[in-house]
């Protein structure tokens, strides 16, 4: 896996393919975020916080 996810979409991606216990309000939060042009800075940092409660690679830094 990456070290760091270059954009939202295939970091949302990951999750959704990868994390097989998440729940409903989660999947589509991921779902959205998968087919979104751009996140907001409050939808930005859910998804940090479940690619750390992942254990998944972070986000690039101002993406």
């Amino acid at each position: 896996m990456a070290e760091t996810f270059p954009h939202h979409r295939p970091a949302a991606l990951a999750l959704l393919s990868s994390v097989p216990a998440l729940s409903h309000k989660e999947g589509g939060f991921l779902g959205h975020v998968v087919v979104a042009p751009d996140i907001s800075v409050r939808q930005r940092a859910w998804l940090v916080k479940l690619l750390d409660r992942h254990a998944l690679p972070p986000l690039v830094e101002g993406e």
